[in-house]
């Protein structure tokens, strides 16, 4: 029941909009506006504003911070510098993915972590049994918008001045109206792209404020559908689809997120195993013919005639013309790209490709 879900502080203005809403990770989001296809074009040619605020909030301060992310995390944290940013994994003790997220290192002692919306309560909590209640304060009132596209920079840089030399992955902590608020160089599109934290007060300015500067570069608001589309144009791995307790970083693909020399780190004598003995599969990109066959997740994907491994995430792409997905295949080796398998599309066997994704020549940075 919609009762039961969170609700971003922007709800009446996605109602105002026109816009889809759905259940989304325990919120309920905006899934669409004017059409998948469109908000999509708009962020690969122009520019679109998302609320997405279903996602975790979370500061992490004081001495003990930074002790406690290098416990939780997968990643070296003592390589953030300030102001930048760094993309981590939690890993279960059979090397696993728990959870990914986003790191960014705002001052010395301030850290500020963005969770997916259905773990953030998890993340939360392994962080405050290490640095204690005083040091993590999870912000689940405050807004979270992204701006994102070819004139995201003309945007923000127009609202923002002191924006416009960010670089990847780095952050700062602005002001907007005179209060307060967290503004990263990231994103989830592959596009260039910007995103914005801030209490719920200021949520409905803020939206504003971008929307009325945006209008002269062509921005548009856009849902969840969206996203997922250009994400996975990406192969921008989704968690609880194509990142999975069950599988590790390193079939993944993503061993560069987990520092293996790292003390504390969760699941290392599995990966370490993983790595000596070689990886059971292998995440992998595949691409259909056209756009009649168009993947999902959970079909099975064979060759010849055997099982080899299931669709973890797939949709149309709008760029190619053609189906896209990710996909666990085994065993690893046996499927390098440029290979050929099929994709039982309920009861069709559709030929695909196999690739190394991205799957469009697009950069964010």
């Amino acid at each position: 029941m919609v009762d039961a879900l969170h609700h971003s502080p922007l709800e009446d203005e996605h109602v105002a909009l026109g816009a889809k809403l759905g259940p989304f990770g325990g919120w309920f989001m905006p899934i669409e506006y004017e059409g998948t296809l469109a908000e999509h074009r708009a962020v690969r040619e122009r520019v679109g504003l998302f609320d997405l605020s279903h996602l975790g909030k979370v500061d992490v301060r004081g001495p003990a911070a930074l002790d406690a992310l290098q416990r939780t995390l997968s990643n070296d944290l003592t390589k953030v510098a300030l102001g930048r940013a760094q993309y981590n994994q939690v890993l279960n003790d059979h090397g696993g993915v728990d959870e990914d997220l986003i790191v960014y290192r705002l001052t010395e002692d301030r850290w500020f972590v963005v969770p997916n919306a259905s773990n953030t309560d998890r993340v939360v909590a392994k962080l405050t049994r290490i640095a204690g209640e005083d040091a993590v304060e999870p912000h689940p009132e405050w807004c979270f918008l992204g701006v994102q596209g070819p004139r995201a920079l003309e945007v923000i840089g127009t609202a923002f001045h002191e924006a416009s030399g960010l670089a990847y992955m780095s952050c700062l902590e602005a002001s907007f109206r005179g209060t307060p608020i967290v503004l990263t160089r990231s994103g989830y599109t592959g596009e260039l792209g910007f995103e914005l934290f801030g209490p719920p007060e200021v949520a409905r300015a803020l939206w504003d404020e971008l929307a009325d500067v945006g209008a002269a570069f062509g921005i548009e608001p856009c849902g969840l559908g969206a996203r997922d589309v250009l994400r996975l144009e990406m192969g921008y791995p989704l968690y609880g689809q194509d990142l999975r307790p069950d599988r590790s970083p390193l079939e993944a693909g993503m061993a560069w997120a987990v520092a293996l020399d790292k003390p504390m780190l969760s699941g290392r004598d599995a990966l370490l195993r993983q790595r000596a003995e070689g990886v059971p599969s292998r995440l992998r990109g595949l691409v259909t013919e056209d756009r009649r066959h168009i993947p999902r997740p959970r079909q099975e994907v064979l060759a010849g005639g055997e099982v080899v491994g299931k669709v973890t995430s797939g949709t149309f792409s709008p760029t190619l013309g053609k189906g896209i997905a990710m996909a666990y295949l085994s065993p690893a080796e046996a499927f390098e790209p440029g290979a050929t398998v099929e994709i039982d599309i309920r009861g069709r066997h559709a030929s695909a490709t196999v690739v190394t994704p991205p799957f469009v020549e697009r950069t964010p940075r």
